[in-house]
């Protein structure tokens, strides 16, 4: 596999976070800006240089949906992670890819192939 995607990663879990971002690098892609909180995560949703985001659904107890719509606004695609399954998704992007969490890097390559085709 010979992708170098940039990647916004919103994850309020450590943990998950560096696991996520040591995935990514495994697959060739890398992380360029990331965050752990909504006010961390809107500036960089507004003018970090990436070409996908995945974002964590609820970020320390809340929805991810202003970083989303900010990403959404800018026409970079989105993957959402979640814990509580696809009725979890903010309702205005129910549409949009989702991995279960927690899921294996095979998935992650996957989503974010399927992502980068369609927004080619």
């Amino acid at each position: 596999m010979n992708r170098h995607v940039s990647i916004f990663l919103v994850e309020d879990d450590v943990l998950i976070r560096m696991i996520v971002s040591d995935m990514l690098a495994e697959l060739g892609d890398r992380v360029i800006a990331e965050a752990g909180a909504i006010d961390e995560a809107l500036p960089n949703a507004a003018s970090a240089d990436f070409e996908l985001a995945i974002l964590d659904v609820n970020v320390n107890g809340v929805k991810v949906t202003p970083v989303a719509q900010m990403i959404k606004a800018r026409n970079c695609p989105i993957i959402f992670a979640t814990g509580y399954g696809f009725a979890g998704l903010p309702d205005e992007f129910y549409d949009y890819p989702a991995l279960q969490k927690p899921f294996q890097i095979d998935a992650l390559a996957k989503a974010i192939d399927d992502v980068s085709k369609t927004s080619d």
